[in-house]
């Protein structure tokens, strides 16, 4: 979301420094869920147009640089850092295989978490500089907290089992979440029957919002966690809120 200047893409910049001149280049932004719903719309746009033979996606995050310490009513994204990450999608490929997606958003939560002001709503202004509008601000944590905690849990789970069924497959073998409070991680792998040895838990980097499953992807690689024929689920959420899970056939090919 927060990039090097506030109206630019940095989509046909990246296009240019790779000098990919064949590519056509565009974002999409789902806050910390963007990864799911990224994948879901690539994996797509491939199944439908034969003439895409690779895919390029690349996640990043600064923003760090939005938040407002001072300001305790948004104290639960403190955590954020800022990185990168990139995969790529190959039409064919018979190993690592991106199978089904599921998604889920609930826009009663739309308003409660942004940057007041920059937009249209408040231009920017000496006053809007003066009360340290530029920053995240939460409207009303308690009201959004007591929102979300009946539900969060529950919707992880749906969109981790929906995308299982819809990829056929019946056992979960490795989760990749992103960065949530420790509470929530273990109850959501009590919930599935998972053992912490079959999940990560990124407890070194902070929350990277949609870079979070690519990294945990890649430690879990670097560590050998991962074993051919495993069924992997990568799985988010964003403010917004918004829910997203993906299942990938890691290793062979997809029976």
């Amino acid at each position: 979301m927060h990039k090097d200047y506030y109206v630019w893409l940095a989509a046909p910049r990246i296009q240019e420094l790779l000098g990919a001149r064949r590519a056509y280049a565009f974002e999409l932004s789902g806050a910390s869920a963007g990864l799911p719903f990224a994948l879901k719309v690539a994996r797509s746009m491939m199944l439908a147009d034969s003439s895409l033979h690779h895919m390029l996606l690349v996640a990043a995050s600064t923003e760090s640089m939005l938040l407002d310490y001072t300001n305790h009513r948004s104290r639960f994204i403190f955590n954020f850092g800022d990185g990168a990450a990139a995969c790529v999608l190959r039409r064919g490929s018979r190993r690592h295989i991106v199978l089904e997606s599921a998604l889920l958003t609930d826009g009663r939560f739309a308003d409660f978490v942004r940057v007041p002001a920059g937009g249209s709503v408040l231009p920017p202004s000496p006053e809007t500089l003066e009360r340290r509008w530029h920053y995240f601000n939460v409207t009303d944590p308690i009201r959004m907290k007591k929102m979300l905690d009946p539900i969060t849990l529950d919707h992880f789970v749906r969109v981790i089992r929906e995308a299982m069924a819809r990829s056929g497959c019946h056992h979960l073998d490795f989760l990749i979440p992103l960065h949530t409070k420790r509470s929530l991680f273990e109850a959501l792998l009590s919930a599935l029957g998972l053992t912490d040895a079959q999940a990560i838990y990124l407890s070194d980097y902070g929350h990277l919002s949609a870079v979070d499953p690519l990294l945990g992807l890649y430690l879990a690689r670097q560590e050998q966690r991962l074993r051919d024929g495993d069924v992997v689920v990568l799985v988010s959420a964003g403010t917004g809120y918004s829910w997203g899970a993906t299942v990938i056939q890691w290793g062979g090919s997809h029976e």
